[in-house]
């Protein structure tokens, strides 16, 4: 047995959620092609979403990924007409207090300069960190969108653990994992929460949130973990998303081709059995 399995085994505390298989890690390189659809089908997902109100987007990058990674994302929002802000924190490399201290001042300087909420969207870790600010500045935050994010299940069924131990300099075995206990914990906004079965780095079960009201889980169908913040049907929902008018959220309700790249009850489905 492996040094990560062995501390995953010692987690009692936690659910036994195994990390994606091998094949689909294998899949991940997919990821070319749904950028390739973002980029050719950019105007038409432009033409197909929702206008946006202006209100201010704080967009956070996940593990390993700079701004650069949310670039498509945010260009399509701008030109929807929100007002997009990357982290401007360089390269993602884990939970830091410095960072948690940086990323909350960033926010309360996007909500002060707008005298509006902030939408907030993570991708994969950068989601944890959202929701985390969401807690930390609720009347600050108007809603909270992850993508492929790792907030409940186990903390260790991903195939990016060792990455996490490379970029971040800790080990594993130091880290206090009862934190991950209150991380689970929703926000007081509304959140969604958008994963794939066929993610190959996060246990998809890792990013399903509770169901409660103000929140949602939608299975991004088909899709790669590190396509989602720029996948032409990631990138429409997304809009979507943030369209919901402020004080008036409601849970996403996919019609016609929706139906088939999208689903809001795939997870219970996968509970029952």
């Amino acid at each position: 047995m492996t040094r990560i399995k062995r501390l995953k085994a010692s987690l009692t505390q936690f659910p036994d959620i195994p990390a994606p298989s091998g094949w689909l890690l294998a899949s991940e390189p997919r990821v070319f092609w749904e950028y390739v659809a973002g980029l050719t089908m950019f105007a038409t997902v432009k033409r197909m979403a929702p206008r946006g109100d202006g209100h201010p987007v704080l967009v956070i990058p996940g593990l390993g990924a700079s701004d650069m990674s949310t670039a498509m994302l945010r260009k399509l929002l701008d030109e929807l007409g929100y007002k997009t802000y990357p982290w401007a924190l360089g390269r993602n490399r884990g939970l830091k207090e410095h960072v948690t201290a940086a990323m909350q001042a960033r926010l309360q300087h996007i909500h002060d300069k707008h005298q509006q909420k902030v939408s907030i969207i993570g991708q994969s870790l950068g989601g944890v960190f959202a929701r985390e600010l969401a807690k930390l500045a609720p009347d600050a935050v108007r809603q909270v969108i992850t993508l492929g994010s790792p907030f409940t299940g186990h903390p260790l069924a991903s195939t990016g653990t060792h990455l996490y131990e490379w970029l971040s300099g800790d080990n594993l075995e130091d880290m206090d994992f009862n934190q991950h206990l209150e991380i689970r914990i929703k926000p007081p906004v509304p959140t969604t929460s958008v994963y794939s079965k066929l993610d190959g780095v996060v246990a998809w079960q890792c990013s399903i949130e509770k169901d409660q009201p103000g929140g949602e889980n939608i299975h991004l169908r088909g899709n790669t973990h590190c396509g989602m913040a720029f996948s032409p049907n990631a990138l429409y929902l997304v809009a979507e998303r943030l369209a919901q008018p402020d004080e008036d959220w409601k849970a996403f309700e996919p019609r016609w081709l929706g139906k088939v790249l999208y689903g809001t009850k795939d997870h219970r489905k996968a509970a029952a059995h």
